[in-house]
């Protein structure tokens, strides 16, 4: 006699097969275990939630710092002294570590939700600590070679926050279905509180962070200032070589309202643009004077500086991946440029009757013109036939005597001091890099009748805040870009902004209760349901039943009557 065989139905689930696979290499529904997770593996679930908020913060980081990718660039030339574009890799690590640590934080959320032990496997732990460390060894090298960058996060989030205040309102709200489901399934009264305080608390903090977030660009429409005027910061060094006549023709096919420059003194007193101490980067000094390439650009006489090409590099480097988009008359202009000469400038900037900005750099002690280089400018300046009016004087020294030979000079400070220092000292306008001032100190030298001037800005985001807060006027390395930006990215009256935020609160908090009793519900009759429970089954399956799922057939042995 053979006794009934029963068929023991086993539900086919791929998805969960993959998500447990991936994340600890648990394949096999025997491998799968609903047990809690062990102190060990919960300890490595908080290292890959803080890993992911540090990759998120460095890649937030990065992704704003856009703006500033050149002056990163040229920070590490001064260190190596080969001109490379250090934020691709940079850019290409933190992206793959990010989509990594994210894509874990994913699965590990649906192991929460479905509620599966978490067993992150040893590989996936591997890549955790790298990504960890590297990241720290990121943050750590910034800091100690570009700290002041860091004043881009405060900056950005005026841009950003009540954006990214939505974003984390709408995640933290879709958590909730995770957060409900481990309370309805929860057997601990303590746990179930815990979690629900913890959970309530960061869902209240977000409610309420738009009190903290201030932005410029929230505010009355109709006080909106003029558009900032902006100058040409080297030219147009996004599209031709830096400080060359070809930038500054450029610039002024932008309609810059000014050209802003770099001047040096040559051995022979000749006034000329550059930017670094020396002639490596922006010439190909190398090949003409080889035995001089480390020499001060200060050194050279004005002949040997024509003799000079100031363009090839450019088309060589890249330093901006603008070059390939040029035409040949562009490459053909751009192989031509020389080291451009003060009076160059001075003249081109009367023809156009335009602003310069004159930022002087004091030749070396030993310099034949250490002494008098300021008289040597000054005079160039005084024979170009450009107005005073159109001159911002930037140099402390000798600043009274060159007040009494050019009383029309705009007398402008490189350091920040109070409204009452600068008027006293007669200046009238101040140049500073965009991170030095806030939005009341911004207003605070508008009321004072004090021309603000902030560099390097390049993104049409910074542009838009700064005009918000009502800078006169910016120093850009990509007027082009600029000049497609009519009005700021976005503007909104407080009252607008009030009605988003509470509309988002009272969704947010609407769905949170929704879901909370949608869990209770759905969980209150199968609180100890498994999904991979067997089925007892007599009954006969059809041909597509038979497709999704697999039976193993108990074979019992025959027993004899």
């Amino acid at each position: 006699m053979v006794k009934h065989q029963p068929l023991q139905v086993y539900e086919r689930q791929l998805c969960l097969s993959c998500i447990t696979g991936i994340y600890g290499c648990r394949w096999k529904r025997y491998q799968r275990s609903h047990d809690n997770t062990t102190k060990w593996e919960l300890l490595w679930s908080l290292i890959l939630l803080f890993t992911f908020s540090l990759l998120l913060i460095w890649s937030y980081f990065w992704w704003e710092a856009d703006n500033d990718y050149n002056e990163f660039n040229w920070f590490l030339y001064n260190n190596s002294g080969e001109w490379t574009d250090g934020t691709v890799p940079i850019l290409a690590t933190t992206a793959a570590g990010f989509t990594y640590i994210a894509f874990l934080m994913v699965l590990a959320l649906c192991h929460v939700a479905l509620g599966q032990q978490l067993n992150l496997h040893w590989l996936h732990k591997i890549g955790v600590t790298a990504s960890l460390l590297t990241t720290i060894v990121g943050i750590i090298s910034v800091n100690q070679t570009w700290t002041q960058e860091w004043d881009i996060i405060p900056i950005s989030l005026q841009a950003t926050g009540p954006f990214l205040h939505v974003g984390a309102l709408a995640a933290a709200t879709a958590l909730s279905w995770i957060v409900a489901g481990q309370v309805a399934r929860a057997e601990k009264t303590i746990f179930q509180v815990v979690i629900v305080l913890l959970y309530l608390s960061v869902l209240l903090g977000l409610y309420v962070l738009p009190l903290y977030i201030t932005s410029p660009c929230i505010m009355d429409p109709r006080t909106l200032k003029p558009r900032p005027e902006v100058f040409g910061h080297q030219g147009v060094p996004m599209l031709a070589p830096e400080n060359t006549l070809w930038s500054f023709q450029r610039a002024l096919q932008m309609n810059v309202t000014g050209l802003e420059a770099d001047v040096a003194i040559s051995v022979d007193g000749v006034p000329f643009l550059m930017h670094d101490l020396t002639l490596r980067r922006t010439t190909n000094v190398d090949e003409v004077f080889p035995d001089r390439k480390t020499k001060a650009a200060s050194w050279f006489n004005w002949t040997d500086l024509q003799q000079l090409n100031a363009g090839e590099w450019f088309l060589k480097n890249d330093p901006f991946w603008t070059a390939s988009s040029m035409s040949q008359k562009e490459r053909n202009l751009t192989s031509k440029q020389r080291v451009c000469s003060l009076e160059q400038l001075l003249k081109m900037a009367s023809d156009h009757n335009i602003t310069v900005v004159v930022r002087l750099r004091r030749p070396p002690r030993d310099h034949p013109f250490n002494s008098t280089w300021i008289n040597e400018t000054l005079q160039v300046v005084q024979n170009s036939g450009l107005l005073q009016s159109l001159v911002m004087w930037t140099q402390d020294d000798e600043r009274e005597q060159v007040k009494q030979w050019a009383p029309g000079f705009i007398q402008t400070s490189l350091v920040k001091h109070s409204p009452e220092h600068l008027r006293s000292s007669g200046i009238r306008g101040l140049l500073l890099r965009y991170n030095q001032v806030d939005a009341n100190e911004i207003t605070n030298f508008s009321n004072n009748n004090i021309s603000l001037t902030l560099y390097t800005v390049n993104e049409p985001w910074l542009f838009s805040m700064l005009w918000c807060s009502g800078v006169s006027a910016v120093s850009s390395e990509a007027p082009h870009i600029l000049r497609k930006v009519p009005s700021p990215i976005w503007l909104m009256s407080p009252r607008t902004y009030q009605l988003i935020w509470v509309s988002a609160d009272l969704i947010s908090f609407a769905v949170v209760i929704g879901i909370f009793i949608l869990q209770k519900y759905r969980m209150s009759g199968i609180r100890s349901y498994n999904p991979e429970q067997i089925m007892l089954s007599a009954a006969v399956r059809t041909s597509s039943r038979d497709i999704n799922v697999m039976k193993e057939k108990l074979i019992f042995s025959a027993q004899p009557q």
